[in-house]
């Protein structure tokens, strides 16, 4: 088997699909619109990163069936509505077949036959299912040559349907059903009659298993679908969401789908079964991400600030303790993904750890820092400092391993990931010219996350009254800036270097990591202008977002993974970032770019889209192969929530800062449950001013900048009856 991490290409793409997703943990099931399983690339029920279903087809009477429609119950539930071909020489069919299915510890369907018709009719219906049991990344990879190249057993009796594979790793899966029904090599048959109008339904069970042990499922017997434990939890999830309402329904929508992106993608320490965090994505990335959970969990802060401590305190106790070159683990260092199953040695099903990543270790001291100031209680703070001061010695001793003041990576064998920032494909860091940039490279906006985590640092360092740390800390990101700013900045080319290359040469293209660096603050303002010009220049956006390379670049591919699509997640950090600087302008451009990108994706924002002008096509153009959903997508828009309302919060001073800065379109602008502190913050946005509800002492809300609510405008800062409270 593959390992995940060696691995930066999309799978093999058959083209724009029809496909449904479902995601529950660390289960997900990838099928058409009908329901089947297997016309498509990629396609499966993967659990724990082990594919347990390749094929699934369902058949009445020898016929396919045909869809037509599909209705979400929810991330990890679907109702697929279909109906057998109509007959010979008729056009309507009478027979519907509604197939509801609930993923999770492998997936439960219920399959409800409907005779429309006035007369008692006999059916087949034939389920036949196969398996390769292949990991996920053979699957991404497309290594078909190896998926049936496993022995495995296949065994039946009267009850259910047997596939097993032997090794150092077994694995199974049972197929079972109810009613009366005959089980064969291949599945399993029942043969049913309906009277005239009426209905019957059956109930398939696929249970993984391994090393001999059935997976638990969270869909009991007797207990309804929507009462499941993921049920109740994708509910109570909702119910504490941030609520927005505002004069373009599609931000309202864009929110509600996000947040119940993100319910699917939430999963549970095994050895903890209290902290949640979310997944980085379906289907590649269900599994525990360091940069990715890191940066969601940022975002997410005003939705439940839980995922931010369970993320860090899964990722604390994962932390780096010696240097194993296979792994890239060193002292400090913070996990870049945790896999199973990936190895092909004894035990390959327990978790595999990875540490090739040179952002994740900055952005957890950064992200224990922002937790602090949005009111993480000081007893978190004690318990993760000792990791925070772990993190802060693996920056100075590891990631700066050539003692220049930068922090840069290089892999330590020939197996792991060439690149190791979020640019993270073989040819993801190029010069202006298309030339690959050589390691060690010492990217832009690392610089920035170390800038920042030195801040948070010290913050943290005040808090446990230890003085001297904390002007050792501040000391050391004031000269990081100065020097960070001397030798990225690209005068004659008006933007930074998206890198030191392994001579220490700038790597001259204009990128958007640099937009990362406006919002860690680590941009000199004397260049803060010309690097949001840049940033907002006709060749970065694109109209539909800012891309990821500039258009004039020698290696700019609008339908490249990372040189010149647009991500989501990437333009709400600049948008965070811009507005930082005091350009809201055009950090409101950004926003309503992706809220029209959002439109063509049915109110959701995938991992990425081609980065092609609004010039070029009306609407975006999908990337083949993009996650949907996928977390820091999916968070996106609650960090441009907080940058729409300049949000920003110091609890241990007392302080919630807002100071909106929102488009007319988007006017009037109401967002309630707002988690701040432990309080629930309202904040409502019109042309006349706006108004907080809900916070009390300690928390009170301070006006930022006193400016218009939107741009042209000039009302007070905060209506005056808000103002006298």
């Amino acid at each position: 088997m593959s390992e995940g991490w060696a691995f930066t290409g999309g799978p093999p793409s058959a083209g724009i699909v029809s496909q449904v997703s479902l995601v529950e943990g660390r289960s997900f099931c990838v099928s058409g619109s009908s329901g089947d399983i297997g016309a498509g690339a990629g396609q499966g029920l993967v659990v724990k990163d082990t594919r347990f279903l390749d094929h699934l087809e369902l058949r009445v009477d020898g016929e396919s069936l045909e869809p037509m429609a599909v209705q979400s119950l929810g991330p990890h539930a679907a109702t697929f509505v279909t109906r057998r071909p109509p007959r010979h020489g008729l056009a309507d069919s009478t027979l519907l077949v509604v197939r509801r299915r609930y993923v999770g510890g492998g997936m439960v369907e219920d399959i409800t036959l409907e005779n429309l018709s006035s007369d008692a009719v006999d059916v087949t219906l034939t389920l036949t299912a196969d398996t390769d049991f292949a990991g996920l990344f053979d699957v991404k990879e497309g290594h078909l040559d190896r998926l049936r190249a496993q022995d495995i057993t296949v065994s039946m009796d009267q009850t259910a349907l047997r596939l097993h594979v032997e090794g150092a790793d077994p694995r199974g899966l049972e197929i079972s059903g109810t009613g009366a029904y005959t089980v064969f090599q291949h599945g399993m048959v029942w043969r049913l009659s309906l009277a005239a109008r009426g209905t019957t339904t059956v109930t398939v069970r696929v249970v993984p298993s391994f090393r001999n042990i059935p997976l638990p499922t969270p869909y009991h017997h007797g207990v309804a679908r929507l009462e499941s434990e993921p049920a109740k939890e994708h509910r109570r999830w909702r119910e504490r969401s941030p609520v927005v309402r505002s004069g373009d329904p599609r931000l309202d929508a864009l929110v509600v789908n996000s947040t119940g992106d993100l319910a699917g993608l939430r999963i549970e320490d095994p050895k903890h079964p209290r902290r949640v965090l979310l997944a980085a994505g379906a289907p590649w990335f269900m599994t525990v991400f360091g940069r990715d959970s890191l940066l969601t969990s940022w975002m997410l802060l005003p939705l439940d600030p839980r995922v931010a401590r369970s993320t860090l305190e899964v990722l604390a106790q994962d932390q780096g303790r010696l240097v194993d070159p296979r792994t890239e683990e060193e002292p400090g260092r913070i996990l870049h993904e945790v896999r199973s199953g990936l190895t092909e040695e004894p035990g390959g099903e327990e978790d595999t750890v990875y540490y090739g990543t040179v952002d994740a270790t900055p952005l957890f001291v950064m992200l224990a820092g922002e937790l602090l100031r949005w009111g993480g209680p000081e007893t978190d703070m004690r318990a993760l400092r000792r990791h925070v001061d772990r993190a802060l010695s693996w920056i100075e001793d590891y990631g700066d391993a050539d003692g220049d003041g930068f922090v840069e990576y290089e892999r330590a064998t020939d197996r792991g990931l060439v690149n190791q920032g979020w640019k993270d494909s073989f040819d993801g860091i190029t010069f202006d010219s298309g030339a690959i940039a050589e390691t060690p490279l010492a990217l832009a906006e690392v610089q920035g996350y170390v800038y920042a985590a030195l801040v948070a640092g010290a913050r943290i360092a005040d808090t446990a009254r230890d003085g001297e740390r904390a002007r050792e800390l501040r000391s050391r990101a004031a000269d990081l800036k100065r020097r960070f700013n001397d030798r990225f900045w690209l005068p004659d080319r008006g933007h930074y270097a998206l890198a030191l290359d392994a001579d220490k040469r700038p790597v001259d293209s204009l990128a958007s990591n640099m937009g990362h660096c406006l919002w860690t603050g680590i941009v000199d303002e004397e260049h803060a202008g010309q690097t949001a010009s840049a940033l907002m220049s006709p060749e970065m956006f694109s109209g539909f977002g800012i891309r990821s390379l500039s258009s004039k670049a020698g290696a700019y591919n609008p339908m490249s993974y990372h040189n010149g699509s647009v991500w989501p997640h990437d333009n709400a950090i600049v948008a965070a970032g811009l507005r930082r600087y005091g350009f809201a302008s055009e950090a409101n451009r950004v926003a309503l770019a992706l809220l029209d990108a959002a439109d063509s994706f049915e109110g959701h924002l995938p991992e990425l889209f081609c980065g092609f002008g609004r010039d070029e096509f009306e609407v975006p153009v999908p990337y083949p192969t993009s996650c949907s959903p996928q977390a820091w997508a999916a968070a996106a828009p609650l960090l441009l929530l907080r940058t729409l309302l300049g949000l920003e919060v110091d609890a241990p001073a007392g302080v919630v800062h807002v100071d909106p800065k929102v488009p007319e379109s988007l006017l009037p602008l109401s967002v309630e449950q707002l988690h701040v502190g432990g309080q629930l913050l309202g904040v409502q946005v019109e042309q006349a001013g706006w108004r907080t509800t809900g916070l009390t002492p300690p928390l009170r809300v301070e006006p930022g900048v006193s400016g218009p609510t939107t741009e042209g405008l000039q009302p007070a800062a905060m209506w005056p009856e808000a103002a006298k409270r």
